[in-house]
């Protein structure tokens, strides 16, 4: 399900517990809404709401960070792919060809993950490129150093490739969904029983109604922010792809 989805959905729950609550404050007798009565819901409500907002706060954080964690590997990944395009052509010409080889990779990885003129991205599957890459591995290996300064870049080689496919299973073997379910939907069910409280004890009129669609597109938005950090390779705020068209623009130099 998509992330606008799940923030639509956010909102129709929130904003309805509020509608819910201004017409159960019609229904009720009038000793289900006394001050009384008021106080012990406030007190019980003011600790769902505490809850609700650590719980939220604690969600923000974690999506941020694996986002931002993905973000770096990218980057880290780009530097290590020029990097490696390097020491190979430092070992020499016969190299030539797994430079190439590791040139159409990245070209394929563009292609599949930032598409240009805005065409959506296909399903990331980690295995699609496993073959090829452990032929440039493969390759690498079976290189003849003639002597220490090519048995060095060699190993240099095997090193960086190596880290490469770690963080390559790291990236889209792990992509999304690091954000349980149930924990969004505990959330939600909080908060609209917070604005059913709203509702119930508010006299209804223009702004009571105005200022609680204002809170409902809030939280929904907070938690459309939430989900769409959770898949940064899709979506409004998908990782760039910059550092990797900037690796592609300068391999086989």
């Amino acid at each position: 399900m998509s992330a606008l989805a799940i923030g639509a959905m956010t909102f129709v729950c929130v904003y309805s517990g509020a509608l819910l609550g201004m017409g159960l404050r019609n229904v009720l007798p009038a000793h289900h809404l006394t001050d009384a009565s008021k106080d012990v819901v406030k007190l019980g409500i003011g600790l769902i709401a505490t809850t609700a907002a650590l719980v939220l706060g604690l969600l923000i954080a974690s999506a941020k960070t694996a986002f931002d964690t993905q973000n770096t590997e990218v980057r880290q990944a780009a530097a290590s792919v020029l990097l490696l395009d390097r020491t190979l052509a430092h070992y020499g010409p016969e190299t030539k060809e797994t430079r190439d080889l590791i040139k159409r990779l990245i070209a394929y990885r563009l292609a599949l993950t930032w598409p240009e003129a805005g065409a959506p991205a296909e399903t990331l599957d980690a295995t699609e490129t496993t073959a090829p890459v452990e032929d440039v591995e493969a390759r690498i290996r079976d290189l003849s150093p003639p002597n220490d300064s090519h048995r060095w870049l060699q190993s240099r080689a095997l090193q960086l490739i190596s880290d490469l496919e770690q963080t390559r299973w790291l990236l889209f073997g792990g992509a999304g969904n690091t954000i349980p379910v149930p924990f969004l939907a505990v959330l939600v069910f909080w908060v609209a029983v917070i604005f059913l409280s709203f509702g119930l004890y508010a006299p209804p009129n223009g702004t009571l109604v105005v200022a609680l669609l204002v809170a409902a597109l809030s939280i929904s938005a907070a938690i459309y922010l939430i989900v769409e950090l959770d898949h940064p390779f899709e979506g409004l705020m998908k990782i760039s792809g910059a550092p990797l068209r900037y690796t592609l623009a300068h391999l086989g130099q």
